[in-house]
């Protein structure tokens, strides 16, 4: 231990001092001990900056065990001892059984504990006074801190230094600054002179710099909670390669290219992907994540890394070929035109949405991901009305106003482009919305996006919400009547925002089938979900097994999915089946596939009876179809139900299937069918 070291040194000192007494030799005076003092800090000094495992001496307030503070004084001594980590002006001395009482209670009961270490608290004059009330320090006071295990630096609240962790675990300095354990001391980012961790996602593996987590102060930031979002993005992409290829794609923000690397990877020569990022060391980390899955950096003279670790062009030949380059997003966007553009910035995405369909293609997709969850879920909207231009307050359906909100900048800006959108999926999770469209070329499809930016009536009381009609009052449009029976303003304009479609059936679905081709089992219960939520209804199994073969009608076209792990695209005929010939799948889908989804969603938990109890969400939703209106599950909220009926419609089917607490089944189906009876 460091104690005993510093113990140890002190011991000898004094044997080499009272050796010289006895020889005969002068006591060395005041200045020689200082002399000999700044001798031996420089000496330290030249130690740190030589790389060895010596490490420097921890604060004596840093223990692993009370026994540690206890050993800092001999407890089994006779006699009066002062406390360690206390001046004798706070602390004076005592026996033995009080100053254990003391160090137990005082600064081992408030310790701040960090891999193994405790922090405990220290009274010892190592800060500045803190001045006085005339602003003096010498009339001052000294104030308690701790110090930290990582940095060294004193910290005088619990509460600021396990904030002051947190940082240092954000920035990847997990590794105690005192402790011995590492041999190679921690350098600055180099991907290559660094021991990386090494990630497997989807069959592609990624490097991973220690301080990845924190994107506050890396430079190869890494999220694993965006997984989802990384396989909805490929599965589009999927798609689109299926209608043409080769596709020319571009990972606007690499990072550890582990998106664009997914995409060459199990494409192959469908894409041709383009990885771009402005920093240095990210593109230093796309490479080496290159040469770890054999794949070719398009314009490098590099080879392959070989099994053994090694470089070879000889074992192994390159799977797919990308091509990476140091350029900001916006630059190469307006350079260079594609088939594909994905865009996932820190924060929000309206700053690159301009360039981005300046040169995309006729047809292409432009996928956005916005992680601005703060501005868009109406916790800052002074922040919304600056990035969006819409006026927001937080509501039941927050989510899916975020995810109209981002369709709206990008139908935005496409038309400022002369080029219009289909949206072909949105979504909103906890941390991120993701919004694909497909980009229509031409001034009269701008026109007809632009038409479908309207502003939203919601009631504040109810929550009940419609879109905005020219030349209407605002409390006329609402079909409650809370602004009559309550007093005050009561309705609000939100928006402008999008009010067409969030969703389309045929381009999940055929999302779906290269789910099931890549084997992405974590991904396929939620295109379920959207598959059901873009139609409006109930009907679950859509695919029966993962490798069955199931005839999925899409827009009134047979799409074929895998059958005992042979692959199969779209049914090359493109000729138009029956209903004998799509199975059981087209006989449980409605005849009016064409139409929209209702917009937004009532929660069930949100407009419950007060005093009863709810129907099950499942039998409540066949209670609303048994009513006549298009039912349906949505993404957005857990308990939220998707429908054509107004508020006033679900309150009344909620109000008659709830029945009063304690009521058992039997009862509560006699109360049923006595309503029924009476309606």
């Amino acid at each position: 231990m460091a104690e005993l070291k510093e113990v140890d040194t002190a011991q000898l000192h004094q044997e080499d001092v009272d050796k010289k007494r006895c020889d005969g030799g002068d006591v060395p005076s005041a200045g020689d001990q200082a002399a000999d003092k700044a001798a031996e800090n420089e000496a330290a000094a030249d130690n740190d900056t030589k790389p060895s495992t010596t490490t420097a001496e921890r604060h004596v307030s840093i223990q692993t065990k009370l026994e540690g503070l206890e050993v800092l004084v001999d407890l089994n001594g006779a006699g009066r001892k002062s406390c360690p980590l206390c001046p004798e002006e706070k602390f004076k001395a005592c026996y033995s059984h009080k100053l254990r009482r003391h160090l137990q209670n005082l600064h081992w009961k408030v310790y701040v504990e960090f891999e193994g270490q405790r922090m405990c608290i220290c009274h010892l004059p190592c800060r500045n006074l803190k001045p006085g009330l005339s602003g003096d320090q010498t009339s001052g006071r000294h104030v308690a801190h701790y110090h930290c295990v990582v940095c060294s630096v004193t910290i005088a609240r619990k509460t600021d230094m396990v904030s002051h962790l947190k940082r240092h675990v954000n920035k990847g300095e997990t590794e105690a600054s005192y402790s011995s354990s590492s041999e190679i001391p921690f350098e600055e980012p180099a991907p290559s002179g660094q021991a990386c961790e090494i990630m497997k996602e989807l069959d592609t593996n990624v490097q991973l710099l220690p301080n990845q987590t924190g994107f506050q102060k890396s430079d190869t930031y890494f999220n694993r909670k965006m997984k989802s979002n990384r396989q909805l993005v490929f599965c589009s992409l999927a798609v689109l390669a299926e209608e043409r290829n080769p596709l020319e794609c571009l990972d606007a923000f690499g990072g550890t290219g582990i998106t664009g690397l997914q995409w060459a990877k199990h494409l192959r020569s469908a894409v041709k992907v383009t990885i771009t990022d402005i920093n240095e060391t990210c593109v230093k980390m796309i490479r080496e994540n290159c040469e770890l899955n054999r794949i070719r950096v398009d314009g490098g003279s590099r080879g392959l890394r070989a099994a053994d670790g090694g470089l070879s062009d000889v074992d192994g030949t390159p799977i797919a070929t990308v091509e990476v380059a140091k350029m900001d997003a916006n630059v190469i966007m307006h350079l260079r035109p594609f088939d594909y553009i994905h865009l996932d910035p820190f924060g929000a995405t309206v700053n690159y949405l301009d360039a981005a369909f300046r040169n995309v293609r006729n047809l292409g997709i432009v996928s956005v991901t916005s992680t601005d969850t703060s501005s868009l879920y109406a916790k800052y909207p002074n922040v919304t009305l600056r990035h969006y231009g819409c006026s927001i307050v937080r509501t039941e359906y927050y989510r899916e106003l975020a995810a109209r909100m981002v369709v709206t900048a990008v139908a935005r800006a496409a038309a400022r482009t002369n080029k219009g959108i289909e949206v072909l999926l949105a979504v909103a999770l906890e941390h991120f919305v993701l919004v694909v469209v497909r980009v229509l070329r031409g001034p009269t499809q701008a026109d007809e996006s632009t038409k479908k930016l309207q502003k939203l009536v919601h009631c504040q009381w109810c929550e009940e919400r419609v879109f905005l009609k020219h030349s209407i009052m605002v409390d006329d449009t609402l079909p409650c009547n809370c602004h009559g029976s309550l007093p005050g303003k009561t309705a609000v304009e939100l928006g402008p925002m999008w009010s067409g479609s969030l969703f389309n059936t045929g381009f999940l679905r055929r999302m779906l089938s290269a789910a099931v081709q890549h084997s992405m089992d974590d991904i396929q219960p939620l295109i379920k979900t959207l598959i059901c939520e873009s139609e409006c209804t109930t009907l679950k199994a859509l695919v029966h097994g993962p490798a069955a073969l199931t005839n999925q009608v899409e827009c009134g076209v047979v799409i074929k999915t895998l059958q005992s792990g042979e692959e199969s695209g779209p049914d090359q005929s493109g000729k138009r089946k029956t209903g004998e010939d799509s199975g059981n799948v087209l006989k449980k889908l409605k005849s009016d596939l064409s139409l929209e989804h209702p917009p937004f969603y009532y929660s069930i938990h949100r407009h419950s009876i007060r005093g009863r109890n709810m129907p099950k969400l499942n039998k409540f939703l066949q209670y609303l179809t048994e009513a006549g209106f298009r039912v349906g599950r949505t993404h957005f909220d857990p308990t939220g139900v998707r429908t054509d009926a107004k508020l006033e419609q679900f309150k009344s089917v909620l109000t008659k299937y709830s029945v009063p607490p304690n009521t058992n089944a039997a009862t509560a189906a006699q109360i049923n069918v006595s309503t029924d009876k009476t309606a």
